[in-house]
């Protein structure tokens, strides 16, 4: 269960203790689950001695955690500055989709190729595996189908590259998911736009596959940037001193 924490801002979940039994691994879910949840936000400062003091472990426990997260992307170490959370500016963000979308194209080919349709029936399963955990309560259970999802069509296409990729790019989509739940929660969005994938591939029209996984990717990583501006300039108008706005 998150609990939550009241800051300047308002209230916002916080980390919880974790159980003695497998401290590392508990370590690790809990601060990828603050990263869902906006716990830890994109570009906050990382510190083994607050991260210890609050999931009630070992800084030798904290810091074998944070590189693991740190080989996984979700991250990163800067000079002068420490460990921080991995953020995604509106470049990375648009760099993000456009490489997804060539991935997620050659992965979609690899499935419409398949005449056996064992491919498509992978990516079957996988639709029912996401839609049992599209409208969960919890968002690190839609997080994780979401991943569960797009980690099963990639896989279904049986490519070895795009399987040895996939951690890397998971980092990332992680991030930008975590962005996009700060400005937006829609998990009927979500829904339609993985339904929309499916019914393209179903169909077995090249052209409706690309044009579903650009909606899915382009245009959403698009939506965000501007959502995220958006709220961007509405945060700093709300704590520009008195008489004074933002420009």
């Amino acid at each position: 269960m998150v609990n939550l924490a009241t800051e300047e801002d308002g209230l916002r979940p916080a980390l919880a203790p974790v159980a003695s039994v497998s401290r590392r691994e508990a370590v690790l879910a809990q601060i990828r689950r603050g990263i869902v949840v906006g716990a830890l936000r994109p570009g906050d400062k990382l510190t083994e001695l607050s991260l210890a003091a609050d999931l009630q472990v070992s800084r030798a426990t904290v810091r074998e955690a944070l590189g693991q997260l740190a080989q996984e992307g979700l991250v990163v170490s800067e000079p002068y500055r420490g460990l921080r959370v991995a953020d995604l500016d509106a470049a990375a963000l648009r760099d993000l989709a456009s490489t997804r979308a060539a991935l997620d194209d050659l992965a979609a080919s690899a499935i419409l190729a398949d005449r056996t349709g064992r491919r498509l029936d992978a990516v079957r399963a996988a639709w029912s595996a996401f839609e049992a955990t599209a409208f969960d309560d919890d968002p690190v259970v839609r997080h994780e189908g979401h991943l569960a999802f797009h980690r099963a069509v990639w896989s279904a296409a049986e490519n070895v590259v795009l399987d040895q990729l996939w951690p890397v790019i998971q980092a990332h989509i992680t991030i930008a998911l975590a962005q996009d739940q700060a400005v937006r929660h829609d998990p009927e969005r979500s829904h339609r736009l993985h339904h929309d994938l499916v019914d393209a591939l179903e169909s077995g029209d090249a052209a409706s596959v690309r044009t579903a996984f650009r909606e899915h990717t382009i245009t959403s990583a698009d939506e965000l940037i501007a959502l995220r501006s958006v709220d961007g300039t509405a945060h700093e108008t709300a704590h520009a001193p008195h008489g004074r706005t933002t420009a």
